[in-house]
């Protein structure tokens, strides 16, 4: 079609613009064949639908035929005053024809692709191209943080800040070992140029990793003095308090719904979606560390932006990455519509819910199969394209492959990632005098040890022992008295990890037991006693259990 209107353009039709938007906006089509001439005014386009031919409904349209030549002349003469005035009209016919031969030349493979990529990725470009210019009115690229990036990290950095002001959250999956700490940092300092107030939660152990960025700690290991970051630091485990102290944080007094940004490390702590104690009632009595996010953070005070970092935010299964996309949206996906459909405009998912049940059901499917079926590019087929949709929107992970094939400037200036060495075991001497045994002799020695004191079916006389060779459940008396010594000696080892001394307090206690059963058999031997008698005995019978 595209052809065939081309051709019919060239062979029999001139066009020309107005040049001044806006200027001309009458329509009037005068029409001379073989000697009769007509003129119509009115409201139709030169469309299909404007000139009543199309076969699905036309539109509803006004013109007015003018049969006066008196008039049709003047109009005449104004069309021709129009289309000859330089000043206000200009050529455009090889313009249109151009753009025709796009829509029906052989384009090459390659292009279709590249093009299909850009509508794909459109918005994405818009939105980057936005971030860009946000981030140039800030003093980021001055700030100390932004020059220490790498290129790769500035590129994340910037598709965080994209994702956050786009989606209301952004889930920084990198490998380890590229830094998304530092890039946390540089987000935290784009919302804190905004005046934006910004928290930082992560587990009790990573405290010294972020404090020793934090202005009023006036640490002298912090490489970012003059960036001043001022954003509160609590812990995951302060969620779960009323009360008490959090490194000068009064949390009876504080308020958690007052920050713009929660920025939240090792996030898939909040994979599980767990429920707080409740009374005989159902009467929430203390909410758990996800709730009281949930409700004390996220939708409490202002509407509350999230930066989720984490290296592994999905560990068993896609409920895990529904959890933290949760809280991006700002509910509970599963029980709460308004979660359900948060990205419907930004992403175009209407139903959060339902693609992710999807993506569960497939992924579950593929997880069974048999190893020989079970590959990435079998499970990726599946995967619907909402998922991967989600995926693009929310989430940045990068591995280092992905470093070492787009930023190769960047890992030059690095210097390479580090190559991974094999473990390299040591053996050290266990004391001072170099008197106790290693590790492995150790192993042999107790290995050795026949712990009578624990087998006493090993002394029983041959005629007898088919009777303790039954088997009682699925084990005969030889086995459990063999696994019982085997259990033994494994205890002797581990006692032996916890220390030395442990290790010697349990053989001198093994050793007198054994010396204990050794001085009876001697009293009796040179006794000969009845009650001696009945005393090992009963000792033997103990033994066999």
């Amino acid at each position: 079609m595209a052809r065939d209107c081309a051709d019919w353009i060239r062979a029999k039709v001139d066009v020309r613009t107005v040049t001044r938007e806006g200027f001309l906006h009458g329509k009037m089509y005068h029409i001379a064949n073989r000697g009769v001439e007509d003129a119509i005014l009115g409201s139709s386009n030169f469309t299909v639908r404007g000139l009543g031919l199309a076969a699905n409904g036309n539109n509803i349209e006004l013109n007015l035929e003018v049969d006066s030549n008196r008039d049709r002349l003047d109009l005449k003469a104004w069309f021709d005053e129009l289309w000859n005035d330089k000043s206000l009209v200009r050529d455009v016919k090889a313009e249109v024809l151009t753009y025709l031969e796009q829509l029906y030349q052989n384009h090459s493979p390659e292009f279709l692709y590249y093009k299909t990529l850009f509508h794909v990725f459109e918005k994405f470009l818009e939105g980057t191209g936005q971030v860009e210019r946000d981030l140039g009115r800030t003093t980021l690229f001055e700030s100390q943080v932004w020059n220490t990036l790498f290129d790769f990290q500035k590129d994340g950095v910037k598709g965080a800040i994209n994702k956050i002001l786009t989606h209301n959250g952004c889930i920084l999956a990198d490998s380890v070992g590229l830094g998304k700490t530092f890039e946390a940092l540089a987000v935290i300092k784009f919302f804190e140029t905004r005046n934006e107030r910004v928290l930082v939660l992560c587990p009790k152990k990573l405290h010294e990793n972020w404090s020793i960025y934090q202005a009023h700690t006036n640490n002298v290991l912090n490489p970012f003095p003059e960036d001043r970051f001022g954003y509160t630091l609590l812990h995951h485990t302060d969620l779960s308090r009323d009360r008490g102290d959090s490194g000068g944080v009064n949390l009876a007094n504080f308020n958690w719904g007052a920050y713009d940004l929660v920025v939240i490390d090792e996030s898939h702590n909040f994979r599980n979606n767990t429920k707080g104690k409740r009374d005989e009632a159902g009467e929430i009595v203390r909410l758990s560390r996800y709730e009281r996010l949930m409700e004390d953070i996220i939708r409490s005070g202002v509407r509350t932006k999230v930066l989720l970092l984490s290296a592994t935010p999905v560990n068993n299964t896609l409920t895990d990455l529904r959890n933290q996309v949760s809280i991006i949206a700002g509910g509970d996906v599963i029980h709460d519509e308004k979660a359900n459909t948060a990205f419907r405009e930004t992403v175009g998912i209407s139903d959060l819910r339902e693609s992710l049940r999807q993506a569960q059901t497939h992924f579950s499917t593929w997880a069974k199969q048999r190893p020989e079926g079970r590959t990435v590019s079998v499970l990726l087929e599946r995967l619907g394209s909402d998922f991967f949709k989600l995926l693009d929107a929310l989430t940045i992970s990068r591995s280092r492959r992905h470093i070492e094939r787009y930023y190769k400037t960047s890992l030059k200036e690095l210097g390479g990632f580090p190559n991974r060495a094999r473990p390299v075991s040591i053996y050290p001497a266990l004391d001072t005098q170099n008197l106790f045994m290693d590790y492995d002799r150790l192993n042999d020695e107790i290995s050795r040890y026949r712990l009578s004191l624990f087998n006493p079916s090993r002394f029983v006389k041959p005629e007898y022992r088919a009777e303790y060779e039954k088997k009682v459940g699925n084990f005969t008396q030889t086995q459990r008295e063999d696994f019982l010594i085997g259990m033994m000696k494994v205890g002797f080892l581990k006692r032996l990890e916890s220390s030395v001394h442990s290790f010697t307090l349990t053989l001198e206690r093994t050793l007198k037991k054994i010396e204990d059963l050794e001085g009876r058999i001697e009293r009796f031997t040179r006794s000969s006693s009845f009650y001696e008698l009945t005393f090992v005995v009963y000792l033997f019978a103990v033994c066999l259990g």
